[in-house]
């Protein structure tokens, strides 16, 4: 039986779809080659935006048509938004409206042996392992609490032996993801007195604990879950975890925020992110930013620049504000045009090249740890190979490598800032 699997989105996503792979592997699936046709088609579903709901549906369409005998089961966030709209797609036969419910979707497949989870990650250098799921926030433009309501964390031995796991085979990378990932742990302590509560930092601290080359990364983090207890594991075990923290700001303005409905205001935001600077060795710091939220005028927006420039963000993902259906912004006045969106994602952009080539020329003459990743074209009379790997601190490096060293570490020394990519020194 041939498998194919599309996945549009988010980490979590992924990782779910290579959790379903593996579960349907071990009975026998095997993934159908570019030409060939597949029997089962799964396609894991993005809402965030009305785009990703259109990408979704093409890609179903596309699925259909170059596989007419195959089914297609449909899960994701679109599936939970509107599962009506996904069974109407062409040869859909199953619509999983809950991610809870991948244990029976695979028993449904005849899968008895359930796995608890992953022990791979297709052709990538580096793991995605998902630790929680779920989101309790109610941000003004946000679906995902919506269709992800439900706070569930994974049970912490099942995470370590996972990342167990993954080292064992080669992975060097291992990165801790979840829908709202600073909550992992709040539906275990609900009903424990706080001196027995299990949070991020215990997680983080446990896994450090294991043997083996490997280092661990967080991805997407709120400001209020930058607590010393988190900053005190990532200090004490520099070797394993990555000094970088993708911190999600939105906006710079504090009424642009009271719009969004977020919890703080800049100056805390600020704080948070001056207590991981002082707590480690230049950490990198990088973010999202929403430009054009309804309202936002010239004065909210060169607050957003100002709070970038203070934090000196290393990286910044910029999106321009799309009206997401179902979400309090969708009906706020004063929507934004599109030419002034796009104009103030370009300003943004200037600023975010600014201060990206100002941080990796911070770290000149630095020693940084590179997972080697992908080849790229011999530079140099010599006709060396080279190699783009990521360091410790997210920032991408070229460097010379053999092919024996794609998907390991190599120490480097940071030398100078070209094209983007720090280049390793000789």
């Amino acid at each position: 039986m041939k498998l194919r699997t599309h996945t549009l989105g988010c980490k979590v996503n992924q990782y779910e779809t290579q959790y379903l792979r593996e579960g349907l592997h071990s009975i026998g699936y095997t993934d159908a080659l570019t030409d060939e046709a597949a029997d089962l088609c799964v396609v894991n579903t993005c809402t965030v935006t009305g785009e990703g709901d259109s990408k979704s549906r093409q890609v179903i369409r596309r699925l259909a048509r170059d596989n007419p005998a195959a089914k297609i089961v449909v899960m994701g966030c679109y599936a939970t938004r509107a599962p009506d709209e996904v069974k109407a797609l062409p040869n859909v036969t199953e619509v999983l409206t809950d991610k809870r419910e991948l244990p029976d979707l695979l028993g449904r497949f005849g899968v008895t042996d359930m796995p608890t989870g992953i022990n791979g990650f297709g052709g990538r250098h580096r793991a995605y392992v998902k630790v929680q799921d779920g989101c309790l926030l109610r941000c003004s433009f946000c679906i995902i609490p919506h269709v992800r309501p439900k706070l569930t964390s994974r049970p912490m031995q099942h995470i370590v032996d996972e990342v167990e796991r993954l080292v064992a085979v080669g992975y060097r990378e291992v990165v801790l993801t979840g829908i709202h990932l600073g909550h992992y742990g709040v539906d275990f302590n609900r009903l424990k007195p706080k001196s027995e509560w299990t949070r991020l930092a215990h997680l983080l601290a446990r896994l450090c604990e294991l043997p083996g080359e490997f280092r661990v990364r967080l991805s997407s983090i709120e400001a209020t879950e930058i607590t010393r207890e988190l900053l005190d594991v990532m200090a004490s075990v520099p070797q394993k975890i990555c000094p970088h923290l993708h911190i999600s700001m939105q906006s710079g303005s504090d009424s642009v925020l009271r719009r969004m409905r977020r919890r703080w205001g800049s100056r805390r935001f600020i704080n948070r992110c001056n207590m991981f600077k002082d707590r480690l060795d230049r950490p990198a710091i990088t973010t999202d930013i929403i430009v054009g939220f309804p309202g936002e005028t010239d004065e909210e927006f060169r607050e957003t620049i100002d709070v970038a420039r203070e934090v000196g963000f290393s990286k910044i993902h910029i999106f321009p504000f799309s009206a997401r259906r179902g979400t309090p912004a969708a009906t706020l006045s004063d929507q934004i045009p599109k030419p002034v969106k796009q104009r103030r994602g370009q300003q943004l952009a200037e600023v975010e090249k600014e201060l990206r080539h100002r941080y990796f020329e911070s770290l000149c003459g630095e020693p940084l740890q590179v997972l080697v990743e992908s080849p790229i074209e011999a530079i140099g009379e010599t006709g060396e190979p080279k190699y783009v790997g990521t360091s410790c601190r997210y920032t991408p490096v070229e460097l010379s490598a053999n092919p024996d060293q794609q998907g390991r570490f190599v120490s480097v020394i940071a030398g100078q800032v070209t094209e983007g990519r720090i280049q390793a020194a000789d």
